[in-house]
């Protein structure tokens, strides 16, 4: 097995992208040789990491979120020329009174233009709304629908936005009467709550498109802004032919700017739709899906050029250096060209193997998730939930097993029970299948999408496109395979011997080799950047040949009862416990052998298990502690127990190492804000890690721990 610190960090990681690109399109095409269309989108999510105001530390919405999501999406704009802005609702959670806003960018894929001319979205630019400009505009736009082949009326209502054009997709005449129809009469969308059934078109199922035009609300200080509502539309040439003769009817009347929104549009596989909208601490952009990784890392290339030209990064650096992702995860979603063509019902027992494959594999659940796992997070996998649960998974997934052809509301219906967190939550699961065929979902539940939600923000495009290319490999693999397998009851391994970055690598590799038996290998350039860890090492030593690592592990927080009783979507959990991976392994070129060197937490004997890789002999185990007293949490009479104090001592009584980790600056001094950069980061924690060489005099005297704080992979300080 590879080395655990021989893996390289972001630092060294492959920089000639020449080879990376190579990697990329080879594999393209043993993706394209494999006959199976897998595309494959992504939600990246950016903060402003020198912030600390409430939007950009646990709030979705704020003073300034808007205003970045306005720079970003109109430099998007700019780099595809011939696309819309479109603004659209976003998510509404119980008490929120109001949809929150979603910003959109519509295009087509082969690079032309929607329309030559297109009114553009003035975003936060003042922009001038006159009436007699909208009435002239509104009624070009109904000439012009009726010369393009709709049968269009105009028509006034007494409410905001209440210019009004009812048509259909064709030559059938219509008549209107507002006083018949209650619904010609409805508000804005911006308005108005979502339903709780969802948001639906009720005029447009029946061939019935309603338009509205006037002034309203928007952009500086919520000036008047010309805009128009767009309706539901069936198909994407429908809304392409609008579209043109909007155009057509503002150029005409010598409109130049117009807010373009209303119901989300149609999407097939000739157009890209991409959102950005605010959550909680960051700003997300909801990834158009692309065909192929190389198309997906240019777009993601384009991304994050963006977001960090308008202040954002994909990452938070604490006031003590850690270093951690943006805060609001980096999905990754796999579907196809279409619903029907998505390769979960082109190969129906393919996502049966997926969560079979995922529960295989932890390093797929933890290797790359965010710093919050396990049982309440935000993606638990399938054997986090109750047992009689992960017992009822199996006799699913053997019942699909023995099934020929499975229909997609058959494979939704047989799985959705199991994808859903303790609480039954659908959305956050490990694997989310909430787009795949569900009937309950109106609009967009049945897009033949799977989410994988167990992915913390990458850290740069690159790495983000070799996630990418692993998932899709995985997929195409599985596709292909023949055999059916069992799930694994990992007990109480799961949260012990792969909360070790040690063993999720070690998982990692037997991922690439299944990868490169099944002819999908990645390449080494895209391994290495999935092998990447530059955020987990928190200090060394070196004493006579012998190298002490310490590194952040995984630890699995576990929810407060009552005190997670709260409004929102937000979960209260005890994040004051710590896990670190302790490793000893010779270095250099000096033959020295471990035995007979102890490691000391504390004035406790640290057990350590002997595995192998390819340096040769590692000495292996976890540590946990306390690291600060919550506010509200567990365990209301355990202190904290740092700083942590190690100590290695060689064998013959020389001279050792005492090994002092701090969760702040040593001396307890203030730090002068949040660190500039990464380097500033690094060096902060280096210097919370204080190596200092002591005399076998100043070794404290070694006990063993008790039975019950000693676990297979872990030494527990709290149960000392």
């Amino acid at each position: 097995m590879t080395a655990w610190r021989n893996c390289e960090t972001l630092d060294s990681v492959e920089s000639d992208n020449n080879s990376f690109g190579a990697a990329i399109r080879a594999h393209d095409e043993a993706v394209a040789a494999s006959g199976l269309d897998v595309w494959i989108g992504a939600e990246p999510t950016f903060t402003n990491r020198q912030s600390e105001s409430p939007e950009w530390l646990s709030e979705a919405l704020g003073k300034t979120k808007q205003a970045y999501a306005c720079r970003i999406i109109k430099q998007l704009r700019d780099s595809y020329p011939g696309s819309i802005i479109l603004r659209t609702l976003g998510r509404q959670y119980e008490g929120e009174p109001q949809p929150r806003w979603s910003l959109g960018l519509y295009l087509r894929r082969d690079g032309r233009k929607l329309a030559d001319a297109l009114p553009v979205d003035p975003l936060r630019e003042a922009c001038a709304c006159e009436m007699q400009v909208m009435i002239a505009f509104w009624q070009l736009l109904v000439d012009q629908l009726n010369r393009n082949g709709r049968a269009a009326t105009a028509f006034q209502v007494d409410v905001e936005m209440g210019l009004r054009i009812l048509f259909t997709a064709d030559t059938k005449t219509i008549s209107v009467d507002p006083s018949t129809d209650p619904r010609l009469l409805r508000m804005p969308m911006q308005s108005q709550a979502i339903p709780p059934e969802g948001l639906e078109d009720d005029l447009a199922a029946e061939g019935l498109y309603l338009a509205a035009i006037g002034c309203a609300q928007s952009g500086p200080e919520n000036s008047l802004q010309p805009c128009i509502e767009l309706p539901g539309f069936a198909d994407v040439k429908l809304f392409a032919d609008f579209v043109k003769c909007v155009t057509i009817a503002a150029t005409a009347a010598g409109l130049t700017s117009l807010v373009w929104r209303g119901f989300p549009p149609p999407v097939d596989a000739s157009v890209a739709w991409m959102t950005l909208t605010p959550d909680p601490a960051v700003l997300e952009i909801n990834e158009a899906p692309a065909a192929s990784i190389t198309e997906f890392l240019d777009t993601s290339r384009r991304l994050f050029d963006v977001a960090h030209s308008s202040g954002l990064a994909p990452y938070r650096l604490n006031y003590n250096g850690d270093i951690s992702e943006s805060g609001g995860g980096g999905q990754f979603t796999l579907g196809g060209p279409s619903a029907e063509r998505s390769p979960f019902f082109v190969a129906p027992q393919l996502l049966s193997r997926l969560i079979v494959y995922l529960n295989h594999h932890p390093s797929l659940s933890y290797w790359f998730a965010p710093v919050y796992v396990g049982s309440f997070s935000q993606s638990p996998r399938t054997d986090e939930n109750v047992r009689e649960s992960f017992s009822e998974l199996q006799v699913a997934l053997q019942h699909l097993a023995a099934s020929d052809a499975s229909t997609p509301e058959f494979i939704w219906r047989s799985l959705s029970p199991f994808l859903v967190d303790t609480s039954g939550n659908a959305h956050r699961s490990e694997i989310n299948i909430e787009k795949l065929w569900n009937p309950y979902l109106p609009g967009r539940g049945r897009l033949g999408l799977v989410e994988f939600r167990a992915f913390r923000m990458a850290m740069d495009a690159e790495s983000a496109a070799a996630i990418a290319a692993m998932l899709r490999a995985l997929a195409v693999m599985l596709a292909k395979q023949e055999s059916h397998h069992a799930l694994i009851e990992w007990g109480s391994r799961l949260h012990d011997r792969f909360a070790l970055p040690f063993y999720l690598l070690q998982d990692l590799h037997t991922i690439f080799d299944d990868l490169r038996s099944a002819g999908l290998g990645l390449g080494e350039p895209i391994t290495r950047r999935l092998c990447a860890d530059n955020w987990r090492h928190v200090g060394d030593a070196e004493l006579a040949g012998c190298r002490l690592d310490v590194d952040l592990a995984i630890e699995f927080w576990p929810l407060l009862g009552d005190a997670a009783e709260q409004a929102g979507g937000s979960r209260l959990v005890d994040a004051s416990t710590k896990r670190l991976q302790l490793t000893l392994r010779t270095c250099g070129n000096q033959d020295t052998d471990l035995d007979g060197w102890r490691l000391l937490a504390g004035n406790y004997r640290v057990p350590l298990r002997r595995e192998q890789d390819d340096t040769g002999v590692v000495l292996i185990t976890g540590l946990r502690y306390r690291a600060f007293v919550p506010w509200v949490g567990l365990h209301p009479g355990l202190d904290a127990l740092t700083p942590i104090m190690l100590y290695l001592l060689p064998p013959g009584g020389k001279n050792g190492l005492r090994c002092t980790l701090h969760d702040w600056q040593p001396e307890g001094k203030p730090y002068n804000g949040l660190p500039d950069n990464l380097d500033e980061a690094r060096r902060r924690i280096a210097e919370r890690f204080v190596v200092e060489e002591i005399s076998p005099d100043h070794a404290p005297d070694a006990v063993n721990p008790p039975d019950e704080a000693v676990s297979d992979y872990c030494l527990d300080l709290r149960r000392t």
